[in-house]
């Protein structure tokens, strides 16, 4: 099952070990941003999607399909 945007980002992050402030400088996006993302109280851009999908080592389609959860 597919999960939402928020939650798969989280988990994806902490799978990788990854701490907020790492993917901050990975992505260029500041820590309160992603913190906005993973709380689900923000939604990203296509680019931004792009961005975290990079430095997640993910297709970036693993966190774009749980955005169209929400539609």
């Amino acid at each position: 099952m597919k999960q939402e945007f928020h939650t798969q980002l989280r988990l994806l992050r902490s799978e990788r070990k990854i701490s907020l402030e790492d993917l901050s400088l990975k992505t260029r996006i500041g820590t309160g941003k992603l913190l906005q993302y993973e709380d689900g109280t923000e939604i990203p851009s296509v680019q931004t999607i792009l961005k975290l999908s990079n430095a997640l080592e993910v297709p970036a389609s693993n966190l774009y399909d749980g955005l169209q959860l929400n539609s």
